[in-house]
Parts: C-alpha cells; sequence; structure tokens
C-alpha cells in the first residue's frame, strides 16, 4: 500500500486531494494531529516516511519541506509555485508530450502546474512547438476564475452573509503585470516575451476558462486557424485534455462548465483574421488537486484518470 502524507492538508488544495484520497483502497494517508501540523520535527518524519509527499504549502514552506527530506525514495508532489520552472522538477502536464509524461513517471520531483498558467501552457505549448507562432510572438491572456482559487479567506468573503456588493461582479486582479503565474507560462512555453495576462476572478466558486486571442499576423506564414485545430486535435485526443470543434451552440461559453470535474477542453472560435484559442476546466480540478493526483498516478505507474471525475464531452 502507498503511504502518502499531505503536508499542508488543511488549505484548500491540500483539502480536495484529502478528500480524494479518501475513497481509495490503495492509499495509506499519513496524518498529524492538529497540534502538530506546523511542528518541523514531526513533519519531517511524515515527509520521510512517505512514498508520496503532497506540499500544499506557500513557497517559502514548500522549499523548507524539500529540504526536510533526505529519503531518497520519497516522491515530492509539489503544488506551490517554488518549483514550476526549476529544470530538474518534471512539470506535472502529461499531456504536452511523451517527454513530459515520461518525466513524471520516472522524477521524485514534480511540480504541479498554476491554474491560470495550464490553460495558457495548453493552448500556446503547441503552437510554439510546431512554428505556428514564432517564440517571439507577443501575446495576452484573459482567465477568468471562479472564487475558490482564492483559498480559505476569499472563500470565505465570497460565501460571507453581509459579504461586499463589490464581490458581486468580476474583479481583475494581478493589474501590475507581476502575477506569480507570469514566469511558469513563459518558461514553459518557450516564448521569450512575457503575456499581458489578465486575471479576473468571478462570483461563482469553481471553473474556469482561458482566453488567448490571436490575429492571423502573429501566425507564421503558411498557417492558417484550421492548422491550430488539426494540432489541437491530435495532440489533445485523450479523456483529460480533449479538443472539440465547439464548445457551445448558444454562441455563450460557461467559465464553470467543468467545476467538480478534472479534465479540460479546448477549442478554437473566431475567423481567418481573428481567432481565440480558449480552454476551460476547472481551477480546483486539472489546475490544481486533480492535477496532482493525476500526477500521483502516474509516477506511480497507474492509469492516469485513477479516482479522476472526468467530463465526458
Amino acid at each position: 500500500m502507498t503511504k502518502v502524507f499531505i503536508d499542508g492538508k488543511a488549505g484548500t488544495t491540500g483539502l480536495k486531494i484529502y478528500d480524494r484520497l479518501t475513497q481509495r483502497s490503495d492509499i495509506e494517508l499519513l496524518t498529524l494531529p492538529e497540534e502538530l501540523r506546523k511542528d518541523t520535527q514531526a513533519r519531517k518524519e511524515m515527509l520521510n516516511k512517505a512514498d508520496i509527499a503532497f506540499l500544499c504549502l506557500p513557497d517559502a514552506a514548500a522549499i523548507e519541506a524539500v529540504s526536510l527530506i533526505d529519503n531518497p525514495d520519497t516522491v515530492v508532489i509539489d503544488t506551490s509555485t517554488a518549483h514550476r520552472t526549476n529544470p530538474d522538477w518534471a512539470y506535472g502536464f502529461a499531456e504536452l508530450s511523451a517527454e513530459h509524461f515520461d518525466k513524471i513517471k520516472n522524477s521524485k520531483r514534480i511540480a504541479v502546474p498554476g491554474c491560470h498558467a495550464s490553460g495558457f501552457i495548453a493552448l500556446v505549448y503547441p503552437l510554439v512547438k510546431e512554428g505556428i507562432i514564432p517564440a517571439d510572438a507577443l501575446l495576452s491572456c484573459t482567465s477568468l476564475t471562479g472564487y475558490s482559487g482564492g483559498g480559505k479567506q476569499m472563500i470565505a468573503d465570497y460565501e460571507s452573509d453581509d459579504r461586499s456588493n463589490e464581490l458581486s461582479s468580476p474583479r481583475q486582479y494581478g493589474v501590475l503585470q507581476s502575477h506569480k503565474h507570469i514566469p511558469e507560462m513563459t518558461k514553459v512555453t518557450g516564448i521569450t516575451n512575457a503575456p499581458v495576462f489578465c486575471p479576473i476572478v468571478g462570483d461563482f466558486f469553481s471553473g474556469m476558462q482561458v482566453t488567448v486571442p490571436l490575429h492571423k499576423s502573429q501566425l507564421c506564414e503558411g498557417f492558417t486557424i484550421d492548422s491550430i485545430r488539426e494540432v489541437y486535435r491530435k495532440m489533445y485526443a485523450d479523456n483529460v485534455v480533449t479538443f472539440t470543434p465547439k464548445m457551445d451552440a448558444t454562441g455563450f461559453i460557461s467559465s464553470n462548465a467543468y467545476s467538480g470535474f478534472d479534465n479540460m477542453q479546448i477549442t478554437v472560435e473566431g475567423n481567418e483574421d481573428r481567432i481565440l484559442l480558449i480552454a476551460r476546466y476547472d481551477n480546483l480540478g486539472k489546475g490544481a488537486s486533480g492535477a496532482a493526483v493525476e500526477c500521483m498516478n502516474i509516477a506511480l505507474g497507474m492509469d492516469k484518470t485513477t479516482s479522476l471525475s472526468i467530463k465526458e464531452v
């Protein structure tokens, strides 16, 4: 039986991982009593006892946790930002390539992608790789997310009986262009210029829609909107990340359509001159805990969708 310890189980992502794994008969969850949850020595003991250690911590605490591990067999799956651009760590988005899958499978250090970054990277990485857009393209990205992505305090703010009226409308943030996902979005896709990134939080619990607009002039010579569709169709053909020709026949695309699910849907809209690349998924699913559990399944040599909730498309 695989021993699993979640360092930071009290946070939103940690709780979601814990809830998933309690349903599994092949997992033994190692836990600490509440009074020892932040005790360094107690955490160190559990981290080294675990076959799989999930880190659901702030960046500094995640770096500290890694330093506490001296068991060479412990596989660390970090959900923080701390190690996502570290080349020594596997980047936990298996659907990007066979190389990404294999590195996750064989690595002892795995960084789970950020929620916003997951959609942007899924859309942009294959287009840079296939030479459809140049690496020096000047890109922008809008991401609309549910409030659960802000953690316990934001959830409490939105669900409070006396909440502010401002919370009833979408709120843009990260306006200084220093969002913590931008370095990851830039490095993993291979682009040389950081994108203009516009994250927006809405009055719904979970779900996410990421949009990257392109003008025809941004495509390399000889490529069209259909070239993009064909790349996505070939690359995203499994049930975790899936290309669809059309997300919604009504002309409206809901950001929370994948709330409660762990897969991602991708499409291309627009026309030959102005193109919209769109990904939608759950910020707590493929954008966080679902991706973390998928990485664990791959590291254990199991079907990657084990205990994941997949929405049929």
